[in-house]
């Protein structure tokens, strides 16, 4: 067995016999490391790429003359109608939002332009017609789950929510969510929520996140979550993070240390795998 190994397999054992370490967070750990964890996920999440976007064959036509007749301005506007921009930078988003500043800024436009002809015609379309990025497909996914009814519990609207008292999982948009959880359960951040259920009278509320990777927006997507974790609610709602990923793998990683060495270590921090088993349990 390598040092580095034996190094993963000395931290697992540690935390998992750490009582000071959340129940759900240890049992998430031990499923992430010693069971089938990325395949029975892969039920949650099949982040299988979508096939390539439709391409509008009139925009697409309008595209390719102005590529030929080298037309920065009607080929940038043409292209900004596409939901995939064909390649990636910073002032896009401005122009997406407000396509009068091609107008007023020509070298803004010829920088753009070059890039794009630079690219040749078939990469361009190649471009134009790529995938969704897997991480912006999986928000929608725990939802879908949830609506198979694997956890066991009604599912209800809100309309029909409110109406009893029964257990019950709500079945909503985040921002009706918000609006449930603040008029009912104190909840006061200014954030939509992915999950609310009545468990023997008792309201849980959470946040969901598949963290694929350490860095960046990946930092900020945990951080949300966990500022879900210490916002206010009324006394005796319960509130959980759904998270799944990278964060369960042992080692010296920002998430790994804040879920079973900081001020995470005593929360309701659980993979989406083990949720019937958590709300069984309340």
């Amino acid at each position: 067995m390598s040092a580095k190994k034996n190094k993963k397999t000395e931290i697992l054992q540690k935390v998992l016999s750490d009582e000071s370490i959340n129940w759900w967070i240890r049992l998430s750990i031990e499923y992430a490391n010693q069971r089938s964890y990325l395949d029975d996920l892969f039920s949650i999440y099949p982040t299988i790429p979508e096939g390539i976007r439709d391409i509008d064959h009139n925009l697409w036509q309008k595209v390719e003359f102005f590529f030929q007749e080298k037309d920065d301005l009607n080929l940038l506007k043409t292209l900004l109608k596409f939901k995939k921009f064909p390649i990636k930078d910073s002032y896009v988003a401005y122009l997406r939002r407000d396509p009068s500043a091609l107008d007023r800024n020509p070298k803004t436009v010829r920088r753009l332009a070059s890039r794009i002809y630079e690219l040749g015609l078939s990469e361009l379309y190649k471009l134009c017609s790529e995938p969704k990025e897997t991480n912006r497909q999986l928000g929608p996914m725990f939802k879908r789950w949830l609506k198979k009814g694997y956890l066991g519990f009604s599912l209800l609207d809100v309309k029909e929510f409110k109406k009893t008292t029964k257990d019950a999982i709500l079945i909503a948009s985040d921002e009706e969510m918000k609006q449930y959880a603040r008029e009912h359960l104190g909840y006061n951040r200014d954030k939509g929520l992915d999950f609310i259920a009545r468990v023997n009278g008792k309201y849980v509320i959470g946040e969901t996140k598949f963290l694929t990777d350490f860095g960046g927006h990946q930092n900020a997507q945990f951080e949300d979550a966990k500022q879900t974790l210490f916002a206010p609610v009324k006394k005796g709602v319960i509130k959980i993070a759904i998270l799944d990923g990278i964060l369960y793998i042992p080692g010296n990683n920002k998430m790994f240390r804040s879920i079973t060495q900081g001020e995470l270590k005593d929360k309701n921090i659980l993979s989406a795998l083990i949720l019937r088993e958590f709300l069984h349990a309340i």
